[in-house]
């Protein structure tokens, strides 16, 4: 299984459909907005959600939703990333609630080779999440510097640094 991308392997243009997708659930949300320390009403007091809020339910944390997203991409665009050098914009389109399930894909919008290193390049994707019923719920762009075959050959390949099992006795 391919985990990532080297710079030779994006296309301008290419879209990654990211597998599977993740139905987002009541504890997901509140784990992450008590870890974070956003202890918003809106979040996490479903009384106060529908009592005062257009919605007139608990809103999934928006940090969340770009978080699921970003690490939905990891096996398609950044597994080989030597940095994640930008996050360029990033809009919450829409709300997403407990029980909604996400699902995202990326768009090559642009790669560049470095000017300093001539092993590595520099892509630039744009990542969108979506909804079940296909509303679309976060936007965001980045730039990723990924390593060409070259950078991954002299450091151990597809998969550097992993070990082999000792024989059994």
């Amino acid at each position: 299984m391919q985990f990532g991308r080297y710079y030779e392997e994006f296309e301008v243009g290419a879209v990654y459909k990211h597998w599977p997708g993740k139905t987002v659930t009541e504890y997901d949300d509140h784990l992450f907005c008590l870890i974070t320390m956003n202890h918003h009403p809106l979040h996490l007091d479903t009384h106060y959600a529908a009592e005062t809020t257009d919605f007139g339910k608990n809103v999934v944390v928006g940090n969340y939703v770009y978080s699921l997203l970003l690490g939905m991409s990891v096996p398609d665009v950044s597994g080989k990333a030597i940095a994640n050098l930008e996050i360029e914009s990033l809009r919450h389109v829409a709300p997403t609630f407990h029980g909604d399930t996400i699902y995202g894909e990326t768009t090559v919008l642009d790669k560049t080779e470095s000017r300093s290193k001539d092993d590595r390049g520099v892509v630039y994707v744009e990542t969108i999440g979506y909804k079940q019923d296909g509303t679309v719920v976060c936007v965001f762009r980045r730039k990723v510097m990924v390593p060409k075959r070259s950078y991954g050959e002299a450091r151990g390949g597809e998969q550097p640094g992993r070990p082999e099992p000792k024989p059994r006795s």
